[in-house]
């Protein structure tokens, strides 16, 4: 593993991410998205890898620029509309509403 990966295995913030890249990023969009920005951020290295004998300022601008990607995906878009996660996957874009919820539940015994 490329040294550079091997430095992000002890972050657990998306903020540690962002600052350990120099990643200028908007507080608001973290604090609703880090989760989604980190998975698009392990997607994109997962499509782009960074060779283990990488050069580090190299690999450190691969990471810098995939995750500025990450980012800036839910700067202009949603978790909903990104689909990162299985749950907005399978939603594919519908609601529920909270009656159908109730009624789903009273058809199984429990109650709403």
């Amino acid at each position: 593993m490329n040294p550079v990966l091997q430095r992000l295995q002890s972050f657990s913030a998306a903020e540690e991410f962002l600052d350990f890249f120099g990643v200028e990023y908007e507080p608001s969009v973290v604090h609703v998205n880090r989760l989604h920005i980190l998975k698009r951020f392990n997607q994109y290295l997962n499509r782009s890898p960074v060779p283990d004998d990488m050069d580090e300022a190299n690999a450190m601008a691969t990471c810098k620029a995939l995750l500025k990607q990450a980012h800036d995906d839910f700067v202009k878009s949603t978790a909903a509309q990104e689909k990162v996660f299985k749950v907005f996957q399978d939603q594919d874009g519908k609601s529920i509403s909270l009656d159908s919820l109730k009624a789903s539940l009273a058809t199984r015994g429990q109650r709403a």
